[in-house]
């Protein structure tokens, strides 16, 4: 074991003294950004605050009147009436940014020629509804419907109509299905529906209903028959199987029927 000599700690002072400049820079450096760090997250926050005020006027409107309200308050100056006038701004202003978030919301989810759902929001309300049916016991059916012909009518007629045939086809599933149902557009011309509490008796009523509804929808055009070819499987709460399998069950049925489909519509009766 070696000992210390008594100038050792005078030795390590000359050697401290010693150091270079850099180092000694260094060192000072990191001592200044000890003491600024407070002042730097307080200027990042307020760099953040400032950031996210300008990327949104609502935003900013509703933190300016919390803002103004709180220092209303601190202060004491502050009546009744002044601050209900600050809480009523501050409502009204979260209730805007309110609707317009799900305004967003609807969209990201909303097929817009049809008004139904996408594919998104179909996969997202229908995997919910599985659930629900799971844990009431309740059956569902699941439906495909591919409008025939609707290449036909668009290299005949124009894709504008085709648009008019898909909106009318929409319609026609509307006009079968309830409320609580869940329609949508899940691809070019090519629609989904889930019904809940759909019993036997129930789900050989779906496709006359379904071929009502088009009728109806056909009456008053001349140029062609707008018709569906469908796929259907059944949901079973005691034996349940996962939407994506459901889905390409109804999926393969209803290409089937569509091979076989060989009455054509279009054009139609002169």
């Amino acid at each position: 074991m070696s000992v210390q000599g008594p100038d050792t700690s005078v030795r390590d002072e000359e050697a401290l003294e010693t150091v270079s400049p850099m180092v000694r820079q260094s060192t000072t450096k990191v001592v200044s950004m000890d003491r600024g760090r407070s002042a730097s997250k307080e200027t990042l926050t307020a760099a953040l605050d400032a950031a996210l005020r300008s990327a949104d006027p609502e935003l900013d409107q509703i933190l300016s009147a919390l803002e103004e309200i709180s220092m209303g308050l601190k202060s004491g100056s502050w009546n009744a009436t002044n601050l209900e006038n600050a809480l009523q701004r501050a409502a009204s202003c979260a209730l805007r940014q309110s609707l317009m978030d799900r305004e967003i919301r609807s969209l990201a989810v909303t097929d817009e020629l049809s008004g139904l759902y996408n594919r998104r929001g179909f996969l997202t309300a229908a995997t919910h509804q599985l659930k629900l049916a799971h844990r009431q016991g309740v059956d569902a059916l699941l439906l495909f419907c591919d409008v025939d012909n609707l290449k036909q009518i668009n290299d005949s007629l124009g894709h504008r109509e085709g648009d008019l045939a898909l909106i009318r086809a929409a319609d026609a599933l509307e006009e079968t299905f309830r409320d609580s149902d869940i329609l949508a557009r899940v691809g070019g011309d090519e629609f989904a529906v889930l019904a809940l509490d759909a019993s036997g008796p129930n789900r050989q009523a779906i496709v006359p209903r379904i071929e009502g509804s088009l009728e109806k929808a056909n009456a008053e055009e001349v140029r062609y028959t707008l018709s569906f070819s469908i796929g259907m499987a059944r949901f079973d709460p005691r034996n349940p199987i996962s939407l994506g399998e459901l889905m390409a069950r109804a999926d393969q049925q209803m290409y089937a029927q569509k091979k076989t489909h060989r009455e054509l519509r279009f054009p139609r009766r002169r």
